[in-house]
C-alpha cells in the first residue's frame, strides 16, 4: 500500500480529486492524495472580460454596448459545490485567459443583449438604462449557471453610437438645446419680474412721498393759521394797553392843566373838562368793546363754519355707515333666511326619506314574516302529508280520497251541483225496456228485439219533445195531440 501525499490548495484554488474511492469528483481545500487518485488544482479567482457588444433596437437602430464583466467559478456556498463541480467538469481543462472561455462568455452576452434590445425601442433603452443593464445581467447569469460560472460584477458603460447612426449624439444636442432655451426663458422671466418689481417699488415710493407732502402741507397750514391767530391776539392786547396808557397820559395832562389853571377856575370848566374826559374814556372803551366784539364775532363765525362742516361730515359718515350697516344686515338676514329654508327643506327631505325607509322596512319585515309563516306551514304540511302517506303504505289514491273527505271537497261539490239545479223543474220520463219489462229468456227470437225497439220509440220521441220541444221528423212519425 502506497504512502498518501498531503496536498494543500492556495487561497484562490480548489482541489478536484478523482479516482479510487471517489464516485465522481471530490472538492477540497486540503486532502491526503492516495495512490490511484488524481488531483487537479482549480483556479477559482474571477477574471475580467471586456466586450463591445453591437445590438439593434426595435426601430432597427444599431448601437454599441461597452461592458466589463468579472466572471469566475461560483464558490459562494461552501456547503454546496454543485456549481463548482459543473465548472470542474466543463471548463477546468481550459485556461481562463484563453479565447475559448472568452468566446463562450461573449457569445452568451451578445446573444442575450441582442434579443433583449430587439424587443425595446431606443427611447426605452436610453431612459431605462439601469433596468436594461439589470435585465442583461439576469439573462446572462441564467445562461452561465449551466457552466458553473458566476458574474461577480458587471459594469455596463454608456451606450455608444455606431458610425453613421448618431442617435445619441443628436439626442444629446436636443437635450442641450432644450436646456439652453429653458435657461433663456428663465432669464427673461427673472428680468421681467425684476423690472416689474422696480416699477412697483418706484410707484410705491412716489405715492408715499406724495402722501407725506400732503400731510406736511396740512400741518404747516394749520400751524400758520394758529400763528396768525396768536399774532392777532397779541396785537389786539398791545393796542388795548397802548390806548389805556394814552388815556392815562391824557388824564394826567388834564390834571396838570387844571393845576396850572389854578383852583380858581369855575366849576363849569372843571365839569366840561370832566365831561370831555368821560367822553374820551367812553370813546376809548367803546373802541375796545368794538374790537373785542369783532374778534369774538370772527372767532364765532369760524367756529360755527368749522363745526358745521364737521357736523355735516360726521352726519354724512354716519348716514353712509348706517346705510352700509343696514345693507349688511339685510344681506345677512336674506342669507340666514335662505340657509334656514335650505335646512328646513333638507330636514323635510330627510324626514320623508326616513319615513319612506321605515315604511319600506316595515313592509319588507311583514313580507318576510309572511314568507316565513308560509314556509313553516308548507314545512308542517309536508311533514303531515309524509306521515299520512307513510301510514297509508304510500297509496296516493287513498291519500287523495282522505284529503278530499277531510277538507270537505265532496260536500262542496254536492253543494255546488245542488245550487246549479236549484229552481229548475226537470221533467223525468220513465219507461220500461224494449221487452216491456218482461224477460223472454235467452231463447227468444231476434224479432222480439226489433219489436221492442219499435215499442220504445214513441215514449223516447215523446220525452225528447217534452224536454227540448223538438218534434220528430215527418218520415219517422207524428206525436199524438194531447189537447184533443
Amino acid at each position: 500500500m502506497g504512502i498518501p501525499k498531503y496536498i494543500v490548495a492556495g487561497p484562490s484554488e480548489m482541489l478536484a480529486i478523482t479516482g479510487n474511492g471517489i464516485s465522481e469528483i471530490l472538492l477540497k481545500k486540503k486532502h491526503f492524495l492516495w495512490p490511484l487518485q488524481k488531483c487537479t488544482r482549480l483556479d477559482i479567482s474571477p477574471v475580467n472580460y471586456s466586450f463591445e457588444v453591437q445590438a439593434m433596437s426595435a426601430e432597427k437602430l444599431p448601437f454599441f454596448l461597452p461592458a466589463v464583466f468579472t466572471i469566475g467559478p461560483k464558490v459562494l456556498d461552501e456547503a454546496n459545490y454543485e456549481s463548482l463541480i459543473k465548472y470542474a467538469k466543463l471548463v477546468s481543462n481550459t485556461d481562463k485567459e484563453s479565447t475559448h472561455i472568452k468566446d463562450l462568455v461573449k457569445g452568451v452576452i451578445e446573444g442575450e443583449t441582442r434579443v433583449l434590445a430587439a424587443s425595446m425601442t431606443m427611447e426605452q433603452i436610453f431612459k431605462g438604462t439601469k433596468e436594461f443593464k439589470q435585465e442583461v445581467f439576469d439573462k446572462v447569469q441564467l445562461e452561465l449557471n449551466q457552466f458553473g460560472l458566476y458574474i461577480y460584477n458587471a459594469n455596463v458603460k454608456q451606450l455608444v453610437d455606431v458610425p453613421g447612426h448618431e442617435y445619441f449624439s443628436y439626442l444629446g444636442q436636443k437635450t442641450q438645446m432644450e436646456a439652453a432655451n429653458q435657461a433663456k426663458i428663465d432669464v427673461a422671466e427673472a428680468k421681467k419680474k425684476g423690472e416689474i418689481g422696480a416699477k412697483l417699488r418706484d410707484g410705491e415710493t412716489k405715492q408715499n412721498a406724495a402722501k407725506i407732502d400732503a400731510e406736511t402741507f396740512i400741518v404747516s397750514t394749520r400751524r400758520q393759521g394758529e400763528g396768525k391767530k396768536e399774532e392777532v391776539r397779541v396785537r389786539t392786547e398791545v393796542e388795548i394797553f397802548e390806548n389805556q396808557r394814552e388815556a392815562e397820559v391824557v388824564e394826567a395832562i388834564a390834571v396838570l392843566a387844571k393845576k396850572k389853571a389854578g383852583w380858581s377856575q369855575t366849576a363849569r370848566l372843571a365839569e366840561v373838562e370832566a365831561e370831555k374826559a368821560v367822553e374820551i374814556r367812553e370813546a376809548e372803551l367803546q373802541m375796545e368793546v368794538e374790537k373785542k366784539k369783532a374778534f369774538a364775532e370772527t372767532a364765532k363765525l369760524k367756529a360755527e363754519l368749522l363745526s358745521k362742516a364737521n357736523v355735516e361730515y360726521d352726519i354724512k359718515v354716519q348716514e353712509a355707515n348706517s346705510e352700509l350697516y343696514k345693507r349688511q344686515k339685510d344681506a345677512e338676514a336674506a342669507l340666514f333666511e335662505s340657509q334656514k329654508k335650505a335646512e328646513a327643506q333638507k330636514a323635510n327631505a330627510d324626514a320623508e326619506l326616513y319615513s319612506r325607509q321605515q315604511t319600506a322596512n316595515s313592509e319588507l319585515y311583514a313580507k318576510q314574516k309572511e314568507a316565513e309563516g308560509l314556509a313553516a306551514v308548507g314545512k308542517a304540511q309536508t311533514v303531515y302529508l309524509g306521515s299520512l302517506l307513510k301510514e297509508l303504505n304510500h297509496n296516493y289514491s287513498a291519500l287523495r280520497d282522505y284529503l278530499m273527505i277531510n277538507n270537505g271537497i265532496y260536500q262542496e261539490i254536492a253543494n255546488i251541483n245542488a245550487q246549479a239545479v236549484n229552481g229548475m223543474q226537470p221533467k223525468i220520463s220513465i219507461w220500461s225496456g224494449a221487452d216491456g219489462g218482461q224477460s223472454k229468456g235467452e231463447g227468444g227470437s231476434g224479432l222480439n228485439d226489433v219489436a221492442g225497439v219499435y215499442r220504445m220509440l214513441p215514449p223516447l220521441l215523446q220525452t225528447v219533445h217534452e224536454q227540448t220541444g223538438m218534434n220528430p221528423p215527418a218520415w219517422l212519425g207524428t206525436l199524438p195531440d194531447k189537447s184533443k
